[in-house]
């Protein structure tokens, strides 16, 4: 995947944090050494994720360089090889399959497939209506319990393609209003 750097007037708005935020922001930046600053990066990434739409935009990669004093493509580097970060809008319900090796064993890609035909998206991809974005991820740290996903700071574990069923009825009904 590529990153454009390329602005034109019908891009996002400069994003900026809020002064309360910003309080935050310096206080991770001054836990590190002088000239160090580039070790806040990824606190300051899952704060610009949250404060600025769930995703990180490439003006909000931008900025978030210039706040630690470093060059954009080391911020483009991390963002784009953690597979926590999201650098296209997801949809409002973000699926993380696990797909190592452990929950590989387990069948962790029948489930990636019943998720793909389920919502007839692929991974990396975001369901027609907006609601669902299926991810793969290295290792979730539930190697017992696979095959499992994370949906934001919730594990679903030993998953079969009912449980999958299930949770995107339950999923679908929580955030359909929101």
């Amino acid at each position: 995947m590529s990153i454009s750097v390329t602005h034109n007037s019908t891009d996002q708005a400069e994003p900026q944090f809020s002064a309360e935020r910003m309080v935050e922001v310096q206080r991770i930046i001054n836990m590190f050494p002088e000239g160090k600053q580039k070790s806040a990066l990824m606190r300051i990434l899952h704060m610009a994720e949250e404060d600025f739409g769930g995703w990180l935009s490439v003006p909000t990669m931008n900025y978030v360089a210039r706040l630690l004093d470093i060059q954009p493509i080391e911020v483009y580097e991390v963002a784009t090889f953690y597979t926590m970060f999201n650098i296209e809008k997801p949809g409002k319900v973000v699926l993380e399959v696990c797909r190592t090796g452990p929950c590989m064993l387990v069948g962790s890609d029948q489930i990636i497939e019943h998720i793909e035909q389920k919502l007839d998206i692929k991974v990396g991809q975001t369901s027609a209506d907006g609601m669902f974005t299926l991810k793969t991820a290295e290792c979730l740290g539930a190697c017992g319990y696979g095959p499992m996903l994370q949906c934001g700071k919730h594990y679903h574990e030993h998953l079969t393609p009912a449980k999958v069923d299930e949770l995107l009825d339950t999923l679908r009904k929580e955030h359909s209003d929101k």
